[in-house]
């Protein structure tokens, strides 16, 4: 076995685990999401040693979400309590209630799992939870995206920290603070504490995307493709995300400067937008549509082709997505909230579109060459 593969299987150091936490000594508490799984039963086990190592700590609380969906969940939640009293720290099983859909089963439980989180941070007064996501778990994810032809956001894969509603005028924290190290090492470090820890079958299930995934994370890795290559891609891509997201600040500030309306309009100089990088403008324009529209995010694929129809036009142009419509003339796009739909009688069949004037220029990339006013 080779020095790198070795290191991939060595238990954790202290002062590794202590390095994973830094930062969240001064909170007030912690909410642990555990699950029984060797990732999370990990995190109880090295988040508890760290506290246990610190003069005064956060209150730890782990908390376990039963999803009602195998038989064996109530076995293993009474496993991590016993676990977490052992640990002295706080355990908590919450049960996800309701009528379980009959597609997109896992989204759902992922859903339903940080709610519940973020009711038991609220109800203690807590900003941080931590869940045990891994290298592996950055690693399948990239690959997730990428098979469902996500952008430059999406390819950036899993962040370390992310924002978390936590109550209905409070923003908490969602951290990861296992995202750099395997799932290998991790069992490494229970079974040198001698830690038990329960499976779920449905990591194994070839009915779910991510299990079919996980079953060619080795042949990928033979390939050169391995966990530690694809976290350092998705590293690069959230780096090159941020720089973009820098310009699209700036292209906002140069463009429309003023507080946007939540029902519009948003006005963009129809020049100056067609100056814009493409990817610049295409998020620019997607931002505009979500703020002003009414059915929430916009779907990548439709917002491209609405650019690319934008683009391509030698005629007014009025378009509307995501309850967002937009409107493009020769002088400036207009982005607004959409006039409730018609019955398709009232409409005549037509779609909702009429004939609309010819452009005084011949077209939206024509437009590029009158550059920056």
């Amino acid at each position: 076995m080779n020095k790198s593969a070795r290191t991939a299987d060595q238990a954790l150091r202290d002062e590794e685990a202590n390095a994973l936490f830094s930062g969240l000594e001064n909170s007030r508490g912690l909410v642990l999401a555990v699950s029984g799984g060797p990732d999370s039963t990990a995190l109880l086990v090295l988040a508890a040693r760290w506290a246990r190592r610190l003069k005064r700590a956060p209150k730890l609380v782990a908390v376990t979400i039963d999803h009602g969906l195998r038989a064996e969940a109530a076995r293993e939640a009474a496993a991590v309590k016993r676990l977490a009293r052992r640990l002295g720290v706080a355990h908590r099983t919450l049960h996800w209630r309701g009528k379980k859909p009959k597609t997109g089963l896992q989204e759902a439980a992922r859903i339903a799992r940080y709610r519940l989180l973020a009711e038991t941070a609220a109800s203690a007064g807590y900003a941080h939870i931590l869940t045990a996501h891994t290298l592996d778990d950055q690693a399948e994810t990239v690959l997730f995206r990428l098979a469902r032809g996500s952008g430059l956001m999406g390819l950036a894969g899993i962040a370390h920290a992310s924002p978390l509603p936590v109550g209905a005028d409070r923003m908490g924290f969602l951290l990861r603070p296992l995202l750099q190290i395997s799932k290998a090492r991790l069992v490494a470090t229970l079974r040198a504490a001698g830690i038990a820890y329960s499976e779920d079958p449905s990591n194994r299930d070839p009915r779910f995307t991510r299990a079919r995934l996980r079953a060619l994370m080795p042949d990928l890795a033979r390939e050169g493709l391995s966990a530690q290559g694809l976290s350092r891609f998705a590293a690069r891509m959230r780096r090159a995300d941020a720089t973009i997201e820098f310009a699209v600040a700036a292209a906002r500030d140069a463009l429309a400067p003023e507080p946007w309306s939540e029902r519009g309009p948003v006005r963009f100089d129809t020049a100056r937008f067609a100056s814009l990088p493409a990817e610049v403008a295409l998020r620019l324009l997607g931002r505009a549509v979500a703020f002003t529209g009414s059915e929430g995010p916009v779907e990548l694929a439709k917002l491209e082709s609405l650019y690319a129809s934008m683009r391509q036009s030698a005629t007014r142009l009025r378009r509307t997505l995501a309850g967002a419509l937009v409107t493009l003339d020769a002088d400036w796009i207009a982005v607004e909230r959409a006039p409730a739909r018609r019955s398709s009688a009232r409409r005549g069949g037509s779609g909702g579109r009429s004939s609309m004037p010819k452009y005084r220029k011949k077209s939206f990339t024509k437009s590029r060459n009158k550059g920056p006013r």
